[in-house]
């Protein structure tokens, strides 16, 4: 049976859950729609989801239509749950892209249509709420290709369609010419190539709540987008999502691209890097069952499919089965949309902080951008998320699935920092006996966005290429904090000097050293506090231009370009996001509702200290050296700064 393994995307209100459910019930998989505002949709399976009526949670369903069996991945659409969608874009090998037919191209598809582009995956457009007065799917698509890509056609035009198809090939230009276009059976092929190749976005349109144009989609997805790829026999795959199962445990989807997965197989797993011998930590574990979306044991997952594997314990989402190397796309966490707000979680009972923390662990790993931290200095729990729905989805999950009650602290934005002018770092890790590591590094900014860079011109004879890895791998621990407490970036590192002794070094001795030698660079060039600032998209009526062009620099930022037509402005601003956490409920009062937005992050700029914030420190600062020596001894298999 042929494939086709798809994501569903849009932004806020466009219709995407219904539209889900109408594909469920048009392909017999539903006998019934559900609703979104009744709490009924099939996709929404969290009890959170039901009563919100929104999507938190990617969700994977499948069913047949005319003999191609179709995994549908739904996915969010609030931004604050940008990691779902982006997790999702790991599983599938063709898209839909939903856009709202009144409202037309909004800043969210923008972001979505542009991630998708980047990891190369096909895409057919569904102009949605035909149904809606004001509705004009010409219009939109002008927009589309205008907004988004000029080759965006039409499906529900059939000359305009033929007409695209054969300017593409010399050859069918030609028959077209001699009045002998394609037959229909020629054109699905060659669109169906010209889409899969990115050269070419099917649109169509209908309406999902008015069960309009259901099926001329289903045929599109079927037609037109690419089923998966399955050559070769080496295992590959990826973790995409965690699902708790109350007999099984957890269970993690997985999207396999080659080889096989069976029940009671034994997996070799990659759980990190030895810090003696900078070799992959591999462990065995066996996969207890194997399900689909339907909770049915389906015994094995093979290249292509999608299911719920189950007894390999406490899996990262985003690990790598087998072939890392064949896998189509990048597997990396915050791509899309990283957290950019950090908030203290506090228990309503003092007592119930272990619990709470071991909530948030759970939590974590089910999305590992939701990271948690605790301030063992201070008995804080600090909680990295995108947005404030998604704290109030995170004070509901706490409540409903581990009954814990608890408040929040006023959020603060993640800054990062970096060094202000080039300096030297060392450090000789000589005392208390045994230990022997001496280092020098030279510590210098680098451009904006570069991140770290690290580099060594010391000879093997000197410090032995095994230490002078650890060196390597200790920097993202000695680079977590820099001497304001935030995240180092920007930075050049070069390995200048030092040494090791061939009695006295013990095999860790340059993971404890490292932090030390870094920390002396960074207080000897001092800091630079950098803040995100974000890239705004808005879509405004005319008569609100004004107004918020002046708030725009209010929050200190500035309008880089603007358009106008049919009496609708598109603004773009570069605005810092420590002023702009709460101008979302600003922007939608300012505009009387009818405006709409989207942030994404555009990247670090130096900040005045007097504006931003410096964080406490976690754990044992470097430079205290006795006490971070004991702390770092005593701690070698943590994590040595936390």
């Amino acid at each position: 049976m042929a494939i086709r393994n798809i994501g569903i995307f849009a932004h806020v209100d466009a219709g995407k859950t219904t539209l889900s459910e109408q594909l469920l019930v048009h392909a017999g998989r539903l006998r019934q729609a559900g609703s979104v505002d009744q709490g009924t949709a099939y996709t929404d399976r969290m009890d959170v989801e039901r009563r919100r009526g929104i999507s938190v949670k990617a969700t994977c369903v499948s069913f047949s239509w005319k003999g191609t069996q179709v995994r549908l991945i739904d996915t969010p659409g609030h931004t604050d749950f940008s990691a779902e969608i982006e997790r999702s874009f790991w599983a599938i090998d063709g898209a839909v892209l939903v856009v709202d037919v009144v409202q037309g191209v909004q800043p969210q598809t923008e972001a979505l249509f542009e991630a998708l582009s980047a990891q190369g995956l096909p895409i057919l457009f569904f102009l949605n709420k035909t149904d809606r007065p004001g509705a004009d799917p010409g219009r939109v698509l002008a927009q589309i290709r205008k907004r988004l890509s000029p080759l965006a056609v039409p499906a529900w035009d059939e000359d305009g369609l033929t007409e695209f198809v054969c300017a593409s090939d010399d050859t069918l230009t030609e028959r077209y010419l001699n009045g002998a276009p394609p037959d229909a059976a020629e054109l699905d092929r060659y669109l169906a190539g010209l889409t899969a190749r990115g050269k070419a976005y099917p649109a169509l349109y209908g309406s999902a709540l008015r069960d309009e144009g259901i099926d001329r989609l289903l045929d599109a997805v079927t037609r037109w987008l690419p089923g998966p790829e399955t050559e070769g026999a080496a295992l590959c795959g990826v973790a995409f999502s965690v699902s708790a199962d109350p007999v099984m445990g957890r269970g993690l989807w997985v999207r396999l691209f080659g080889g096989r997965l069976e029940n009671r197989m034994p997996v070799d797993l990659v759980t990190g890097t030895d810090k003696i011998t900078g070799r992959d930590i591999v462990v065995q574990r066996k996969i207890t069952q194997i399900r689909s979306d339907e909770g049915q044991d389906i015994g094995a997952l093979t290249a292509g499919g999608i299911g719920i594997v189950y007894g390999l314990g406490d899996l990262a989402i985003g690990h790598v089965f087998g072939r890392g190397d064949l896998l189509p796309r990048k597997v990396r966490p915050g791509q899309f949309r990283a957290p950019l707000i950090t908030v203290q979680v506090i228990p309503e009972k003092p007592e119930q902080m272990n619990a709470l923390r071991e909530a948030c662990a759970v939590l974590s790993g089910e999305d590992p951008l939701l990271k948690a931290r605790y301030l063992s200095g201070t008995g804080e729990l600090q909680l990295q998320v995108m947005g404030k729905i998604q704290l109030e989805i995170v004070q509901e999950l706490l409540s409903s699935r581990f009954g814990l009650s608890v408040r929040f602290g006023e959020p603060t934005v993640i800054y990062r920092e970096t060094i202000r002018e080039r300096a030297r770092g060392f450090v000789a890790y000589t005392m208390p006996k045994p230990c022997w590591a001496i280092l020098e590094f030279d510590l210098a900014p680098g451009p904006r966005g570069s991140g770290v860079t690290f580099s060594s011109i010391v000879p093997g004879k000197d410090i032995l290429p095994r230490y002078q890895h650890q060196v390597e791998q200790a920097l993202p621990q000695a680079l977590s904090q820099g001497r304001l407490g935030w995240q180092v970036t920007d930075v050049q590192i070069t390995l200048t000097g030092g040494n090791h002794h061939l009695i006295h070094t013990h095999p860790l001795d340059f993971i404890v050293a490292t932090p030390m030698g870094i920390q002396d660079g960074l207080r000897r060039g001092g800091s630079v506090l950098l803040e995100p600032v974000l890239e705004m998209k808005l879509i405004i009526p005319d008569e609100y231009v004004g107004r918020i062009i002046s708030d725009v620099r209010t929050m200190r930022g500035s309008v880089t370009d603007s358009s106008s037509e049919d009496g609708v402005t598109v603004l773009t601003a570069e605005v810092p996001a420590a002023a702009s956490l709460d101008y979302p409920i600003a922007f939608a009062s300012a505009t009387s509702g009818r405006g709409s937005m989207s942030t994404r992050l555009k990247g670090y700029e130096e900040c005045p200290l007097a504006l931003g914030k410096t964080a406490p420190r976690r754990g044992v600062d470097p430079l205290d050296t006795a006490k971070y020596i004991l702390a770092a001894r005593n701690a070698l298999d943590g994590n040595i700064f936390d």
